[in-house]
């Protein structure tokens, strides 16, 4: 039977760390390994892990989410790799669904499994995750660029996963790493399949790294775009563009419009295709685009303030 390894980067997760460990313990099929990679905390993450007997493993200096992940998965002895954030839980079905996809004679290198969004203070749920499985069959470069896939919810067949070099560990593109890793896979032809039953829940935490730090995701879209644009073949500029022309609004509900215009620039370089929106809005995308997001900014501003 195949065997799975419960991999963990954690900086200051104490505080959420045995919620995590808790849930890991319940499964119905145990971990064959579970590893906490403690990147320098300050705070007591590495003796709450010890107090689970899990591994953990401390870095000498703070190398961040990605370069931690990369060093777990070359430590494991497991065929197959689930990361998860300390501060998400996982359901005690997961394993269970789990065996069931890497112990058939299915084909995919990446299994992704459908999760619940919620509230980390409330506990209510905001969404329900649910991957759309035949268009991930069908074109899974197409569907990485246009959906953002999370690692918490995906299982990585640990030989491939290494082969690749794992993540991408360029600093211009932290923040979205984990797009970049999920369209690189894409890329380098990983098959992805999706477990439908809810197995993992992903909280909404306040000043999150992503949630406090928006500009910067923004930005670090921006560069995944530019980056794996050069390595996909040409066919796929429609949808880089239409991706760097989302990231365009969001930059310029920021006002960052040096950021809206290197996307717009990247946008028209890949694809000659209007942005999605209204007939009046593409028109002026195509005589000026520069132009148009700033427009469709002020207009906002003016006529829907509660957007912004």
């Amino acid at each position: 039977m195949s065997s799975i390894a419960l991999c963990i980067p954690a900086y200051n997760a104490e505080s959420y760390l045995p919620r995590l460990l808790d849930s890991a313990m319940k499964q119905t099929i145990p971990f064959d390994e579970i590893i906490v990679y403690n990147d320098c905390s300050t705070d007591s993450t590495a003796k709450v892990a010890d107090l689970y007997q899990v591994r953990v493993i401390t870095g000498d200096r703070n190398v961040g989410c990605s370069m931690g992940k990369n060093i777990i998965a070359n430590l494991i002895k497991s065929d197959w790799i689930h990361f998860h954030d300390a501060d998400d839980e996982l359901l005690p079905n997961f394993t269970s669904l789990a065996h069931k996809w890497i112990n058939s004679y299915q084909s995919s290198e990446v299994i992704l499994f459908n999760y619940e969004y919620r509230d980390n203070q409330t506990g209510e749920i905001i969404d329900i995750r649910k991957f759309n499985a035949a268009a991930l069959q069908d074109d899974p470069i197409m569907y990485a660029i246009s959906e953002q896939i999370n690692p918490f919810c995906g299982l990585y067949n640990k030989e491939k996963f290494i082969a690749i070099g794992g993540y991408d560990t360029d600093e211009k593109v932290l923040y979205n790493e984990d797009c970049a890793l999920h369209i690189k896979l894409a890329i380098a032809g990983f098959r992805f399949s999706v477990e439908p039953e809810i197995s993992i829940i992903n909280y909404r935490i306040k000043n999150s790294m992503s949630q406090g730090n928006q500009l910067k995701c923004f930005e670090a879209q921006y560069h995944v775009m530019k980056k794996y644009s050069s390595l996909a073949s040409e066919s796929y500029g429609i949808f880089f563009g239409y991706k760097l022309w989302e990231i365009a609004g969001l930059a310029a509900s920021y006002k960052d419009y040096h950021l809206a215009d290197n996307c717009i620039t990247l946008a028209k370089k890949l694809t000659a295709k209007k942005p999605h929106g209204s007939i009046p809005f593409g028109i002026l995308c195509i005589l000026q685009p520069y132009l148009a997001i700033r427009f469709r900014e002020s207009y906002i501003r003016f006529f829907k303030p509660r957007l912004r």
